[in-house]
């Protein structure tokens, strides 16, 4: 009840956050549902029907992702003075926070459930003249038992990623240092294992081709905390003047907060590539599309609010320097200059793992 109330009092734009990730819940539990309408149209084809599940990975992951971003920064999970006098400790807290991401996905999957419904003719009969029947196994029993435990891994998944995010006491590692630079040795062997299973799925192995996209992805997301951290240390090389070592700095410090997304970011451009490579007009149907503006729409998302979480964090910080006379033109330059160098970083690396990951699948 008290998670109910605070998503009701809360800021438009926190309302805003949260019908985002309501947004994509439902947008990944209509997959998961379109993925089971397939296996229950086609009996004969599990393997088929089972690829098709593990497609629908990706934007559970991404959608996962935001859910934890917005769930760390909504203000109305925040630890503040007098609350712990009332019973909301940390604990009770982030217990708020995980019911909240829940509330906002069980939503989202309550909705993708009547679209499919709607869409199959279980309500009002078929719409679009049945347009989306055999897609979606129009006049065949759903199994109820199956589409529930679909449409719930949305919530289990968010609310609990937010829980062990979000929970009190745990290990918060520096923002600077080795804590940013200790896994570009693990994701550089997942990258480079990723490309791997990819020249070797190019003989035909659908499976193949999405594990080696996954661990490419998991490897770009671990690289770029690392990318960003080295760009940071690259502006203050050769005698920097005060924008570019403000502009390291910062990159330095946020190197955590930013480079996961930047690097999951990096991985759905790359693998748009190859996908099209891979299986030319064929891959972008109407749910391709959708699993693809989920996971980019998410992924964006994650690393807007990223940006927001990093500019609020460094608010005492800007005051300070404008109290000392820096001028407000300084600190735009240096955040084009951060902009600038994460774009000429990461721009190269998706077309050049894009292209990697493409060739072999072009024989």
């Amino acid at each position: 009840m008290l998670a109910l109330r605070l998503v009701r009092g809360a800021h438009p734009l926190v309302q805003l956050r949260r019908l985002l990730v309501a947004t994509a819940a439902a947008g990944v539990g209509f997959l998961l549902l379109c993925a089971l309408g397939y296996a229950v149209g086609h009996p004969a084809r599990s393997s088929d029907a089972a690829l098709r599940l593990l497609w629908c990975l990706p934007p559970l992951v991404a959608t996962t992702q935001l859910a934890v971003a917005v769930a760390r920064t909504d203000p109305s999970t925040r630890p503040r003075p007098g609350l712990s006098a009332i019973g909301l400790g940390p604990a009770r807290l982030t217990a708020v926070a995980a019911t909240s991401t829940a509330v906002s996905c069980t939503l989202g999957s309550l909705l993708a459930l009547l679209l499919f419904l709607h869409l199959r003719g279980d309500i009002t009969g078929l719409p679009f003249d049945g347009a989306a029947s055999g897609l979606l196994a129009a006049g065949k029993p759903m199994p109820l038992a199956a589409a529930l435990t679909l449409l719930a891994l949305v919530p289990l998944t968010a609310a609990t990623a937010a829980g062990l995010a979000l929970r009190p006491n745990r290990p918060v590692p520096p923002a600077t240092g080795r804590s940013a630079t200790a896994q570009l040795p693990w994701g550089v062997a997942l990258l480079t294992g990723g490309l791997a299973v990819e020249t070797y799925a190019a003989r035909g192995d659908d499976g193949g081709v999405f594990i080696g996209w996954f661990l490419t992805a998991i490897g770009l997301a671990m690289t770029g905390p690392a990318l960003v951290h080295g760009c940071g240390r690259l502006l203050q090389t050769l005698r920097p003047g005060a924008v570019r070592l403000l502009a390291g700095r910062v990159l330095m410090t946020e190197a955590l907060r930013v480079g996961r997304p930047l690097g999951i970011l990096s991985a759905v451009g790359s693998a748009g590539v190859a996908a099209a490579a891979y299986y030319g007009g064929a891959a972008f149907g109407p749910l391709t599309w959708l699993g693809a503006v989920v996971v980019v729409g998410c992924t964006t998302a994650t690393l807007v609010t990223a940006a927001l979480e990093s500019r609020r964090s460094r608010a005492r910080t800007t005051a300070a320097l404008l109290r000392l006379g820096a001028p407000p033109s300084m600190l735009r330059t240096t955040a084009l200059l951060r902009a600038g160098v994460l774009l000429a970083v990461f721009v190269p690396l998706t077309w050049l793992v894009g292209t990697l990951a493409a060739a072999p699948l072009r024989r």
